[in-house]
């Protein structure tokens, strides 16, 4: 199992690397792009900039999530799809993260983390009340589930 997560990683993290470009100029040539804003979420923007199976592993594939925060800015409690392994990488400003039980933990700039299949995400936020934040998070997930983020009811 160990070695499993390891190379999933090591994947998720290359395919992170590759898609810090795009998520600048010629992001459209990276694949089709749509734009949510989650339910509870405050100053966020979520939007897919890549995706693509995973050669030699049927039925999985890398996306890419650029997720953005306003000022203050936060998404609200969630879970992502049953089958996802998220690599998250903050590209600019700092973010206040926690996920299960784990503490929370504020990551700045080239900081990352990541989260297993069926991981609680209980606090995702901007931790500056003046600058933006903006996190890379790459999904590899099974192509049948089509919802990544799932927030939590309230």
């Amino acid at each position: 199992m160990r070695t499993t997560l390891s190379a999933w990683a090591a994947l998720a993290a290359l395919a992170a690397m590759a898609l810090v470009g795009a998520t600048g100029a010629g992001a459209e040539a990276a694949g089709s792009r749509s734009t949510t804003r989650l339910a509870g979420s405050k100053h966020a923007k979520v939007t897919q900039v890549y995706q693509h199976a995973l050669p030699g592993v049927p039925g999985k594939s890398v996306k890419g999530v650029l997720v953005e925060y306003g000022p203050g800015g936060y998404s609200p409690s969630h879970t992502h799809a049953p089958s996802a392994f998220i690599y998250a990488t903050v590209l600019e400003g700092e973010v206040r993260s926690q996920v299960n039980d784990g503490p929370e933990k504020t990551y700045r700039a080239g900081e990352s983390w990541t989260e297993l299949p069926g991981a609680h995400h209980r606090v995702s936020a901007n931790a500056s009340k003046t600058r933006r934040a903006r996190i890379l998070a790459v999904f590899v997930v099974d192509d049948r589930d089509a919802v990544l983020t799932v927030p939590d009811v309230r």
